[in-house]
């Protein structure tokens, strides 16, 4: 292996971001695969490798990426389940660590990242938010995790404003959704469906929607080689495409 290239563990190999990831991770000339991790692998399985993708559930998720930065490892998270709460632990991990390098990534897709810095942009300027996100049947958790960044950001750009809280009406009834930062969140698991996300916001008079919709794992493919590439030169914790890519944002 050239000293220029290099290696990556993957865990959660297995699974359908983590094929995609190992796919990737073969076709580029800066970097070889050196582990496909799955849940029989044991705890230093992949340990040598200079990057560590995680891509697992939200369960394993934390363990898993604290283990690898205190090992000196490299880190690319795709994992989603990781709310506001939890990344303020991954923070104080990461300033634990000498050189520590995270980035994690509710959402590799390009679109999807282009969706939520253009609902930052709208959030101060409508009372009603409302976030509906819709993804095949076999994902674990919801709300997503894209979509509880998302809901993040517009509150972070609503307070940036100095604009009052989402308008929220009857929020603790079930079929209201689950407020994520004081926005509503609704999701569905249905199939014939990769990944969706809508942001509908409501004022006098209007409305307004951003929507993405995935086709495809073809969309994560240029997200996974920009974490990739970013995190030979990173350090500390970064968190969002968006950041990589340079687009703006408020939070």
């Amino acid at each position: 292996m050239s000293a220029s290239v290099m290696s990556v563990a993957v865990a959660g190999a297995s699974g359908r971001l983590g094929r995609l990831i190992c796919e990737v991770v073969e076709a580029h000339p800066e970097f070889e695969l050196a582990a496909r991790l799955t849940s029989a692998s044991g705890p230093d399985d992949g340990a040598q490798a200079h990057i560590f993708v995680d891509v697992t559930t939200p369960e394993a998720s934390p363990e898993l990426v604290e283990r690898a930065v205190r090992r000196g490892q490299r880190v690319l998270v795709g994992t989603s389940g990781w709310s506001a709460e939890r990344i303020e632990g991954l923070q104080r991990i990461v300033d634990e660590v000498d050189e520590a390098a995270v980035i994690l990534v509710p959402n590799f897709s390009l679109g999807s990242v282009l969706g939520t810095a253009l609902a930052q942009i709208a959030a101060p300027f409508f009372a009603s938010v409302e976030v509906v996100e819709a993804h095949h049947q076999s994902k674990i958790d919801s709300p997503s995790g894209t979509a509880v960044r998302t809901a993040e950001l517009i509150a972070a750009s609503r307070a940036a404003a100095g604009a009052v809280p989402v308008s929220a009406p009857y929020a603790d009834q079930r079929a209201r959704g689950e407020l994520v930062a004081g926005v509503p969140v609704h999701s569905l698991r249905l199939s014939g469906i990769a990944a969706q996300q809508e942001v509908r916001f409501g004022g006098a008079g209007e409305t307004l929607t951003i929507k993405h919709d995935t086709l495809s794992n073809d969309s994560y493919v240029a997200g996974v080689r920009a974490g990739l590439e970013a995190l030979r030169t990173s350090s500390g914790l970064t968190v969002g495409l968006d950041r990589i890519l340079g687009i703006g944002g408020v939070a």
